[in-house]
């Protein structure tokens, strides 16, 4: 870093405008009419683009590409924004798209704010205070997200749906209606246990018998009519000689949040 707190090796367009104390590392881009207010953090390699307005102590962890045209098929390059508040924190690969003068020329996005690794924002969204963006969490154009809601890892929303206040998504869930506010929403789970990795055991050295002994557990486990603790109680007994039915009941014993059966 300079004495400016600009490392020689970043690049800062003419236009942009930086508070006295902003922060930008090695190979981090500020794009043309950016402004970012007091406090704001660029690690290296981040990438901000405008049109674009920042508030204070905003940070922009490596990689993310935060103001970037709107992906959208209409957009020509006419002059659109986004406007952000303060303290929001974009970690790596987060990507944020400015408006189109279709959904009004603007993304806004609030404060306090977190977006985890690969979290979109898409064109003409609505983000309000203090939400979660998990890892992978998109938003299409036009979404509306409220205060405190929670978006799961890897759950994608559709174009102009609004997520209420502190409503919660789960991970995987798709989400192509309003979520009304202080709601939990999440995809049906159907993840099953289909016994033993037989192939992968063999090519990883496991002979014959130890093969056997744990498909006979297995078949304890998820095909007889005992319960979980039965059938523990019946493979510590029947498979004593078994090292790696041991390990598979040890397991079982310590799960705090249950198996996949």
């Amino acid at each position: 870093m300079s004495s400016t707190g600009i490392h020689p090796h970043a690049v800062v367009a003419a236009s942009a405008r930086l508070a006295p104390d902003v922060r930008v590392a090695a190979f981090a881009v500020v794009g043309e009419h950016v402004e970012l207010g007091p406090g704001c953090v660029l690690h290296s390699h981040a990438v901000v683009q405008g049109p674009a307005r920042f508030g204070k102590d905003n940070v922009f962890h490596p990689f993310c590409s935060v103001g970037g045209d709107p992906q959208d098929i209409t957009f020509h390059g006419e002059r659109t924004e986004l406007v952000v508040g303060d303290g929001n924190i974009f970690r790596e690969y987060v990507t944020v798209s400015r408006g189109t003068k279709k959904g009004g020329g603007i993304t806004t996005i609030g404060s306090g704010n977190f977006f985890l690794a690969y979290a979109h924002v898409g064109h003409d969204c609505r983000v309000g205070d203090h939400t979660l963006f998990v890892n992978g969490a998109t938003l299409a154009g036009h979404v509306t997200v409220e205060d405190f809601a929670t978006l799961g890892a890897f759950s994608p929303v559709h174009q102009f749906c609004r997520i209420g206040r502190y409503a919660y998504i789960g991970a995987c869930t798709v989400i192509t209606q309003d979520v009304p506010p202080f709601s939990r929403v999440v995809t049906e789970r159907e993840t099953k246990s289909y016994g033993v990795n037989a192939i992968g055991l063999e090519r990883k050295g496991f002979d014959a018998p130890r093969i056997a002994a744990l498909q006979r557990a297995f078949r304890l486990l998820l095909r007889s009519k005992l319960n979980t603790s039965q059938a523990v109680a019946e493979m510590r007994s029947t498979f004593a000689g078994s090292p790696d039915v041991d390990e598979l009941v040890r397991f079982i014993e310590a799960a705090e949040r249950g198996i996949v059966k």
